[in-house]
């Protein structure tokens, strides 16, 4: 299964955006919804090329609600995901899989204490993602995310057109 993962803008609620419309409901209705990361909507689709579609189906949304479209696809990476400019050159077989992995861009992931009157200050609410940091891959191992201290790393596979950015 392919993995789609929606980031928010820091400035909204993505989820109420994302239902609050009817065509992005819509779009979105077959799917189960979850929220992997604070302000994210992640659905499970069949394929790439379903991933893509709807993402191109949400673009309207994506354009005024959404920081970042990622894509987790198996048989470019178990654990990296794609950009959507990405994940769309390899769908178009624009990009070979084997040539994703050079530009990246890696997140902090912050776990967060949420103090609730049922579960008290030791639940924790999703993680948060944090500042991403540009890096380029040169051989097996990733430059180390030096921006702040946090509790793990997300790694993003973009083209280099979004790396030049």
């Amino acid at each position: 299964m392919t993995q789609v993962c929606l980031v928010g803008d820091d400035e909204v609620n993505l989820g109420y955006e994302l239902l609050s419309r009817e065509t992005a409901r819509d779009a979105l209705m077959t799917y189960d919804l979850r929220e992997p990361f604070e302000n994210t909507v992640a659905v499970e689709t069949v394929s790439l090329g379903a991933a893509v579609a709807l993402l191109n189906d949400l673009n309207w949304y994506l354009v005024r609600f959404v920081d970042a479209a990622l894509v987790k696809e198996p048989s470019v990476s178990e654990t990296e995901w794609l950009s959507r400019d990405l994940a769309a050159a390899v769908r178009d077989d624009r990009v070979t899989p084997d040539q994703t992995d050079r530009f990246l861009m890696v997140y902090g992931v912050e776990q967060q204490a949420v103090e609730t009157e049922q579960a008290g200050p030791e639940s924790t609410g999703p993680p948060r993602l944090v500042e991403p940091m540009l890096v380029t891959r040169t051989g097996e191992v990733i430059p180390e995310y030096d921006l702040r201290e946090v509790d793990e790393t997300l790694v993003v596979r973009v083209t280099e057109d979004e790396f030049g950015a």
